[in-house]
């Protein structure tokens, strides 16, 4: 019977320690999940590391948009990863291609270099290249410890054929980490159609506010800010998500 981890992606302090009490094995730490995650600040990563108790791979990833990075951008990402690493990440999770939409081998082994021994995780960046196969080997190739992606699609449900395809070209040489839309209730029958072993998701829910006194002003951005609600994990859906992937 394989072992199945799951990593529960956390934005907020309050997300890491559901993490914790939910049994989930490891955190992916970041921040704006609205914007697809950014690396997360010192604090956070402090604060992250020293009061959840599992292993916290901390996002680099400098700005929202495309995965092409200019020299400057990547020189932020190698100064966020030494100090993340001062401050006890256990690992690290990163995503570089270059204009043709392949993996950016050289820049990439740079960092894997440069973290060792400490894990790295190539992010859903490999989404994005034009060919998975051919992403697979080099992201292989640069001594990524683990890959994650939905399968080029979507999500993982529409992705799931494609996903079980990279599971058996793997073939133990990477962790190919199933994530992106990974909902509970399908976490099951993913398990059993994936063969996969890592998951990941961020299992985030909308609560209301508990402001008593509510302002509503402009902002810039105004459509996608509600200052009504924020959003949280509840220990027991991280639970419940494991008990439905380790039950498959």
């Amino acid at each position: 019977m394989r072992k199945i981890t799951f990593e529960l992606c956390a934005e907020t302090l309050q997300a890491c320690l559901a993490a914790r009490e939910g049994g989930a094995d490891r955190i992916e730490l970041c921040t704006a999940l609205s914007e697809g995650g950014l690396t997360p600040s010192h604090a956070l990563t402090h604060a992250a590391v020293l009061r959840s108790g599992i292993p916290v791979h901390v996002l680099l990833r400098p700005r929202s948009g495309d995965f092409h990075y200019t020299d400057d951008e990547f020189a932020v990402m190698r100064e966020d990863l030494l100090h993340a690493r001062g401050l006890g990440a256990s690992g690290f999770v990163l995503g570089i291609l270059r204009a043709d939409g392949t993996v950016d081998s050289e820049r990439t082994r740079e960092l894997v270099e440069l973290a060792a021994p400490l894990e790295i995780t190539f992010h859903r960046a490999f989404d994005y290249t034009t060919s998975l196969e051919q992403a697979l080997e080099d992201v292989i190739a640069t001594g990524c410890g683990r890959v994650l992606t939905s399968g080029g699609e979507p999500d993982v449900l529409s992705g799931a054929d494609k996903l079980a395809r990279l599971v058996k070209l793997a073939d133990g040489r990477i962790d190919v980490a199933v994530g992106g839309g990974l909902r509970i209730k399908d976490a099951r029958a993913l398990a059993r159609a994936t063969g996969a072993s890592h998951f990941h998701g961020s299992l985030r829910r909308s609560e209301a506010s508990k402001m008593q006194h509510e302002r509503r002003w402009v902002l810039e951005d105004a459509d996608s800010l509600d200052g009504t609600s924020r959003f949280v994990v509840d220990a027991a859906d991280v639970l419940a998500m494991i008990e439905n992937l380790r039950s498959s």
